[in-house]
């Protein structure tokens, strides 16, 4: 037993690792969420959603069928976003004098800060790649162009670990302060993907990377360091 203490150790210190990145990836409850916890939410973002209100009456009914129809399963938010052409004015973007992309930039490296501590993370984020037509014009769909459902300038996929790590997220003191920046800059498709194919799991890879890194650090002490 005490010639094998250092395996022991390490595989003490890799499962624990393992631990700490698996409760990373399902933060809290992992239950669903209940039509209370919903409307607990709803109450937290309505006075703070930068929006006419119309259109905020209408995201929150929205906000609230999704929460209700809960799975308990991670979710893969899509984004899709179309800069404006210049900053639009909205509540709490007064005094910033930048680019819509820049707005979206700053936006951006404020909420990935917030999310990382929900377990949720960037699978896929860059600029559209622009597709030339016959005068030269950039656009972004391969198929066919209709302004509407085509001239996407990013595309933004989120992973969630489950619907209630979004809403943490959007009921944030600190999310909605930089919310308006990108309500001011882009305009926004936020579309919900169930994960029917996913390849991989970060779970998992990080746990055959700890499994390899213990079986290939015990081969070497047992051949080249006795």
């Amino acid at each position: 037993m005490r010639e094998h203490r250092f395996e022991i150790a390490l595989a003490a210190v890799l499962v624990a690792l393992f631990a700490a990145f698996w409760w990373w990836q399902t933060p809290g409850n992992s239950g669903k969420l209940t039509v209370d916890e919903v409307d607990a939410y709803i109450r937290r973002i309505e006075p703070n959603l930068p929006m006419e209100p119309g259109e905020k009456a209408e995201v929150l009914a929205r906000f609230r069928a999704w929460g209700e129809a809960d799975d308990g399963q991670p979710v893969y938010m899509l984004n899709l976003m179309r800069y404006f052409d210049t900053l639009k004015r909205v509540p709490g973007t007064e005094a910033f004098k930048g680019t819509p992309a820049q707005a979206n930039a700053y936006y951006e490296s404020v909420a990935l800060r917030l999310v990382a501590r929900l377990g949720t993370y960037p699978v896929v984020g860059g600029e559209a790649a622009g597709v030339p037509d016959g005068a030269g014009v950039l656009h972004s769909n391969l198929l066919a162009f209709d302004r509407e459902v085509d001239d996407w300038s990013r595309v933004l996929v989120m992973r969630y670990p489950n619907r209630r790590a979004f809403f943490n997220l959007i009921s944030d003191p600190g999310y909605l302060d930089v919310m308006p920046y990108k309500l001011a800059a882009l305009k926004v498709a936020l579309i919900p993907v169930r994960a029917e194919l996913v390849v991989p799991d970060l779970r998992w890879v990080l746990g055959m990377i700890l499994l390899a890194a213990f079986l290939a650090i015990g081969w070497l002490r047992a051949t080249c360091w006795r």
